[in-house]
């Protein structure tokens, strides 16, 4: 999915200011994006604020990301390799925001159906990317820095979009089954395993985000989505403090001889 440094500059603000223009519309329109939330529950719903409140503070990491993007000149040594891996990025950013736009648009029409194809799309790119694809940290790094946060909070709240959407659209009103509650569990245990503090801190986020939707509708399960929270923050806290993520070859997050020399061409 390589593209070139011209393209990356006008296509990630772009995809950025239609995401952002269908936020609007989602929130200002009648019926909003809430109503919608507020007809259509299910054991996967969260309390819709948290989301608001994820994506206020997320969005100006973008901008200040998206600075940087523009900023940065190939041209110069160092720089250029910092702006390698932002480039890199922009493709999955840019798919991201505009799979957001388009699942505004579904939603607000309640085609739960359609908006879910929208929602799988940008969950398992940003996903994909962070597994497979994004760098290790380099902490002296502002532009690796920025593209970790944006990157991994997206891949982070996109894990609670499948649940949500999906559970909203094809078991609308239903309570969440022993199976569901067990895989849960499982399935965040594992992911906080493997986590390091950026996207862990997104999982313990979906999980209370979780825990506070179902406290009005199954009280019983929202206990247990939050002691999954507590067992996230846990296992995540255990995982970094064990294992250092600022130290170690082998860590999520790295220095670099190369870039330390780089900003001093």
């Amino acid at each position: 999915m390589g593209i070139s440094y011209s393209t990356a500059k006008w296509m990630a603000p772009t995809s950025f200011l239609i995401d952002f223009a269908a936020q609007q519309y989602g929130m200002l329109s009648k019926p909003n994006m809430k109503d919608i939330h507020d007809k259509n529950l299910s054991f996967f719903s969260p309390q819709p604020f948290f989301i608001a409140g994820f994506f206020f503070p997320q969005q100006l990491f973008q901008v200040a990301w998206l600075y940087r993007l523009y900023k940065l000149d190939p041209k110069k040594p160092g720089e250029r390799a910092e702006l390698d891996q932002m480039v890199d990025f922009v493709p999955y950013y840019s798919v991201g925001n505009l799979c957001i736009a388009t699942w505004m648009v579904f939603w607000n029409a309640e085609r739960l159906d359609i908006s879910n194809i929208f929602v799988i799309i940008n969950s398992l790119s940003q996903l994909y990317y962070v597994v497979a694809k994004l760098p290790a940290m380099n902490t002296s790094s502002t532009s690796s820095i920025l593209t970790n946060i944006v990157s991994k909070t997206f891949a982070g709240i996109g894990v609670l979009d499948l649940l949500h959407n999906g559970s909203v659209a094809f078991a609308k009103d239903q309570p969440a089954t022993t199976l569901v509650k067990a895989l849960t569990g499982v399935g965040f245990g594992l992911a906080s395993a493997a986590s390091d503090w950026i996207f862990g801190g997104c999982l313990v986020y979906d999980l209370v985000a979780l825990a506070v939707g179902q406290s009005v509708l199954d009280g019983g399960w929202a206990k247990l989505l939050g002691a999954y929270a507590v067992g996230s923050a846990a296992i995540v806290g255990a995982k970094n403090l064990a294992r250092p993520p600022y130290n170690g070859p082998n860590s999520g997050y790295s220095k670099t001889a190369t870039d330390d020399m780089q900003d001093r061409v």
